[in-house]
């Protein structure tokens, strides 16, 4: 996460670097950049950004994979129920027993299952919102730092507005 933090950063720096680097428009503060340039650092910090996202999207692919696994479980134990079901069958004087004692798997089977789909939504809720919390706040970061550098850029273009606003009131001072 830290990495990620420092690409954006570093991203951004580069934005800076860019617009600080455009050439002036006269008679305003605008700025020409390198369309393709900026185009490229966009799209530079649209991969830099999401990882967080894909954490959350590798959580939900776990939670998936958990629920494969205890639905195979469940598979497995009422297969095994289903078997010693039949063997007991045989000896008629345990049929009871025997059908009583699969019922039981069975509900077993199906609440093992049923607990570890809860537990593996829980973790999953729980990562994902690790990660939105993540990702919110490495936006706020980048928001407040891009304000920064935009505040910073502002100050050194008003003055530089202000030296040739001088310069223009010294040169018609001297009646050119």
């Amino acid at each position: 996460m830290a990495d990620e933090s420092l690409d954006i950063l570093y991203l951004i720096d580069r934005l800076e670097e860019l617009v600080a680097r455009g050439l002036q428009v006269p008679m305003g503060s605008g700025v020409v950049v390198h369309r393709q340039r900026l185009l490229d650092l966009i799209d530079r910090m649209r991969v830099a950004m999401p990882a967080s996202i894909r954490e959350a999207r590798e959580v939900l692919q776990k939670q998936e994979e958990v629920l494969a696994e205890a639905q195979e479980e469940a598979g497995r134990i009422i297969a095994r129920a289903q078997a010693e079901l039949e063997e007991r069958l045989k000896d008629e004087a345990v049929v009871k027993a025997a059908e009583e004692r699969a019922q039981q798997i069975v509900r077993e089977g199906e609440d093992r299952a049923q607990a570890l789909v809860q537990e593996a939504e829980m973790q999953a809720r729980e990562r994902l919102d690790e990660a939105q919390k993540s990702a919110e706040q490495q936006m706020e970061e980048a928001d407040l730092y891009t304000l920064q550098t935009m505040r910073r850029l502002e100050t050194q273009l008003n003055n530089f507005l202000n030296a040739v606003r001088k310069g223009i009131e010294t040169m018609e001072g001297r009646g050119h």
